[in-house]
């Protein structure tokens, strides 16, 4: 701990750094490829069951709204991944059950921040619906029909602009919020509000490096909606365990919390 009233230490980084975060999250993709690459397509079958499901219902707003919503759940989802790596620093190999069945994420703090995104995304989705009803005024029924509103028009390009800017700014506050409080609510010693404060102090203190990393995640999380969510048995996980190595570089003054540890 350091002088800042208990928290964790955080660390500086380099501009580059989330890369390497990629490389090292790859590499251990690699070391247990079979969980993971399982857990990946669990995670794509869920989410590209929902999008088919949106899409042959003429669903198309809340499709277009879980294609971009998906960044704000996608931490919570990825408790397995960061159990999976914390096991392979520990120098065990998860197994599906391991990582599916996370023993750390039964517990309130991590109920609490899970709630915390789930209101975030029900706020966003909120005012994605009044960006869209000060765009137009016609109901579009078919994903066809919205996309051609969307992308043809100038109503439509106004709204897409709004809808950038202003989700931009939610969906940035909300990676400040989470970005290292997941993963860190993984070690029971630590609590949702010690975790949260420890996220923001993260990305304060490494602005343009901690940037670059929602960048990246948000380029790799948008490319695979383009493929029906597919691609995210590949990066999901890889994803995940690269998050893991992110926690891992930029919190100080902590440990690999032993398996099985319980709160002091």
């Amino acid at each position: 701990m350091d002088d800042n009233g208990g928290l964790p230490g955080v660390r500086r980084v380099g501009l580059f750094d989330p890369f390497v975060w990629l490389g090292q999250g790859f590499s251990d993709l690699m070391r247990a490829p079979v969980p993971m690459l399982a857990y990946g397509m669990m995670i794509a079958a869920l989410s590209s069951g929902l999008l088919y499901g949106l899409y042959v219902s003429d669903a198309a707003f809340w499709a277009l709204t879980l294609t971009f919503g998906f960044v704000f759940v996608a931490p919570m989802l990825a408790m397995g991944p960061y159990e999976a790596g914390r096991r392979l620093e520990a120098g065990e190999r998860p197994s599906l059950g391991q990582i599916v069945f996370v023993r750390p994420a039964f517990r309130q703090d991590v109920a609490y921040l899970g709630l915390a995104l789930l209101l975030i995304y029900l706020f966003w989705g909120r005012i994605a619906q009044i960006v869209f009803g000060l765009s137009t005024y016609q109901m579009y029924d078919t994903v066809e029909a919205f996309t051609a509103f969307a992308l043809t028009t100038a109503e439509g390009h106004n709204m897409l602009l709004a809808g950038t800017l202003v989700g931009g700014v939610i969906a940035y506050f909300t990676y400040m919020l989470i970005v290292v409080s997941a993963p860190m609510l993984l070690d029971p010693r630590s609590n949702v509000f010690v975790a949260t404060i420890t996220s923001f102090r993260t990305v304060a203190m490494n602005p343009l490096p901690m940037t670059l990393w929602a960048a990246l995640i948000a380029a790799l999380l948008i490319a695979s909606a383009a493929t029906g969510f597919l691609a995210l048995v590949v990066v999901f996980p890889w994803l995940g365990l690269a998050s893991w190595r992110a926690y891992r570089a930029l919190v100080a003054d902590t440990e690999a919390v032993p398996l099985g540890a319980q709160p002091a």
